[in-house]
């Protein structure tokens, strides 16, 4: 195997790593996203609660 072969093959595990990386973090940021807008549901829900 040449050097362009041995690149090219490091390139590659490179670029497949790089995208398994961005959808792990998509996802998790999406779900963080999700579970914050939840959260700041129930808190507006519950200023009914209060009395002032």
């Amino acid at each position: 195997m040449d050097e362009k072969e041995r690149v090219y093959r490091k390139m590659s595990l490179a670029g497949g790593g790089s995208i398994a990386v961005g959808v792990v973090m998509l996802v998790i940021g999406l779900v963080c996203g999700v579970v914050t807008i939840i959260n700041g549901a129930i808190v507006l829900g519950g200023r009914k609660d209060i009395l002032m």
